[in-house]
């Protein structure tokens, strides 16, 4: 079922120091929505505040549903062990954790649902290999694949489309797209600016502080970019500038 998220005056910190500083707004029900901003923002730590994963904080983070949702989250491929000694369906598999539990059975109906899951990121066939021997394109396809399997209301994810090929970035931008007709709810972190202009109506502009949010057209303005005390060449708000002039 569709859910929103609301943040009501959330500030996470670290050893006293405000990752996230006084953030308020809504991430509304259906929504398709990038976090964007310089490296250090908060962006990350957002994102694991929402999925659960960080718990001290203050102010309040609301998930309103007709159900209590099912969350998927993708965190940054780089944070994820890859030599593990198992297949890509066994890691695929573990999609149904939430479902099955950690001791639960896989049944031969839950494979088949995990081998279609891989073809439709483009990776039939590849079901037996060991994990350790995709490519940083195919290990992300291989995620995205578990994703499809948690048939979550909330889709998280964090830098999903970094250090693959274009035709990866396609593919996989197109299952967001379709999560996001189907009705979930999709909060994606993202730098790259074209594509949030290209495919998501609704921005968060963060630097710890919230700059902007709201449609994307109205985030990306010179304004809202230049005003912002923490960018860095990492990001490169004067291109955006030139490109919004």
């Amino acid at each position: 079922m569709p859910v929103s998220v609301s943040l009501k005056n959330l500030t996470i910190s670290y050893a006293r120091h405000p990752a996230v500083h006084h953030v308020s707004g809504i991430f509304a029900s259906g929504s398709l929505t990038a976090i964007t901003g310089p490296n250090g923002a908060g962006k990350s730590t957002l994102l694991k505040a929402i999925a659960g994963i960080i718990t001290d904080y203050e102010g309040q983070i609301t998930l309103d549903g007709k159900e209590p949702p099912v969350i998927a989250y993708l965190p940054q491929a780089s944070e994820l062990q890859r030599d593990f000694p198992i297949s890509v369906l066994h890691m695929v598999t573990t999609g149904y954790w939430q479902r099955v539990g950690g001791r639960g059975p896989i049944t031969a109906e839950m494979k088949e649902k995990a081998c279609e899951a891989l073809a439709q990121v483009g990776l039939a066939g590849l079901e037996n290999r060991d994990l350790a021997s995709l490519s940083a394109g195919q290990f992300q396809r291989a995620l995205f694949a578990r994703v499809l399997l948690q048939d979550a209301s909330l889709i998280l994810l964090d830098e999903p489309f970094n250090a693959i090929d274009g035709q990866t970035t396609s593919q996989l931008i197109n299952i967001m797209r379709r999560w996001h007709d189907e009705g979930r709810t999709v909060i994606c972190i993202t730098h790259d600016i074209e594509q949030i202009r290209m495919y998501f109506p609704r921005c968060l502009l963060l630097a710890r502080e919230c700059v902007a949010w709201d449609f994307s057209s109205a985030v990306l303005q010179p304004e809202h970019l230049r005003n912002s005390t923490f960018f860095r060449a990492d990001f490169n708000a004067n291109a955006v500038c030139e490109i919004n002039a």
